[in-house]
């Protein structure tokens, strides 16, 4: 399984749109480049002479998210002048051993948008799940710590469940072992950003500049100020920025990457040719997964049917480990 958004970015690679038997020219770096580096220093023994022939000047290059247009090739020197961060990608520093390909028919670029567009658009037929630890208190209480942008918690959509640990109503201490039960909790949405003033009276202000535009906060009921209560939210999935996220941070179980990995694909063949060693390996992919197909436009219909299945199915599984709660003049009481 996939650990970060890099990994199953190239994990569509594997399993979709570069089978093994479909040659892809490619070259590696022999040393690192900067970001404004216009000198690419390649190996030449994994260019062809025809590969070579196809880098004229206007040819476009793909190293990592990047792609670059090709002015001159020196095949003495085995080096490539570019102009760097073509196609509206970013110029980056790249390392020693990087890929090169030539003329990429499936951009690095556009499949790690796609995973994001996908990801994205998974809320609210599935939904990310994250607990938290609440100290109880009087009035509401908001979300993280004061600042800009260092959580999440604008992520979370409404709470599914909540209990504290405590000895008795009364003593506001917590001990292991004792008893849990169930505690009413209600989210408020806040303007952003939000300013308050805190227990010690000073005023704070808390502003988020990506995600939902909106602060969270809390109220308890049922319960004395100062126990620590552990509210679990449905959450929407945090929107990845850079292959370096990991799956975790955003809230992606294990197995939605399926799920992804069928969106993505479909998403990026749609209203274009396919190559054939792509087409002829997603035909029997999905053959395997009881999803026969022919041609290019009915293989990405499989993929779309198979990700519904995908959906479905991960649909019931999150229903089944988080009923619906009750909620009762906006107070949710956790479903026993």
């Amino acid at each position: 399984m996939s650990s970060t958004i890099g990994n199953l970015v190239d994990r569509v690679y594997r399993e979709y749109l570069e089978p093994i038997d479909d040659v892809v020219s490619y070259s590696y770096l022999t040393s690192g480049i900067t970001d404004s580096a216009t000198t690419i220093p390649y190996d030449g023994d994994l260019f062809s002479v025809e590969e070579e022939d196809a880098l004229d000047a206007g040819a476009i290059i793909e190293i990592g998210q990047e792609l670059m247009f090709a002015k001159e090739l020196n095949t003495v020197t085995n080096e490539i002048t570019v102009t760097r961060g073509a196609r509206g990608t970013t110029a980056a520093a790249h390392s020693l051993g990087d890929l090169i390909k030539i003329a990429p028919p499936f951009p690095r670029k556009n499949v790690f948008d796609a995973v994001v567009d996908q990801i994205n658009t998974m809320y609210p037929t599935l939904f990310a799940v994250e607990t938290k630890s609440i100290t109880a208190a009087t009035g509401y209480q908001v979300l993280g710590t004061y600042g800009t942008d260092q959580d999440n918690n604008n992520y979370l959509i409404a709470p599914l469940k909540a209990i504290s640990q405590y000895t008795d109503f009364n003593s506001g201490s917590d001990q292991t072992g004792t008893q849990f039960r169930g505690v009413s909790v209600e989210l408020i949405d806040l303007p952003n950003p939000f300013t308050w003033t805190d227990s010690e009276g000073v005023e704070r202000t808390k502003t988020y500049t990506g995600g939902p535009n909106k602060v969270n906060a809390v109220q308890t009921y049922g319960i004395t100020a100062g126990h620590t209560v552990y509210a679990t939210f449905k959450k929407k999935f945090v929107e990845p920025t850079s292959e370096a996220d990991t799956l975790s941070s955003i809230g992606l179980e294990n197995e939605y990457e399926a799920i992804v990995m069928a969106g993505v694909a479909a998403q990026m063949m749609a209203g274009r040719d396919i190559p054939t060693a792509t087409a002829d390996y997603i035909t029997d992919q999905m053959s395997i997964s009881n999803f026969p197909v022919g041609s290019a436009t009915n293989i990405r219909n499989a993929l779309l049917s198979y990700q519904r299945a995908l959906l479905q199915q991960a649909r019931k599984d999150l229903r089944a480990r988080f009923p619906e709660p009750v909620s009762i003049n906006s107070i949710v009481y956790p479903s026993q």
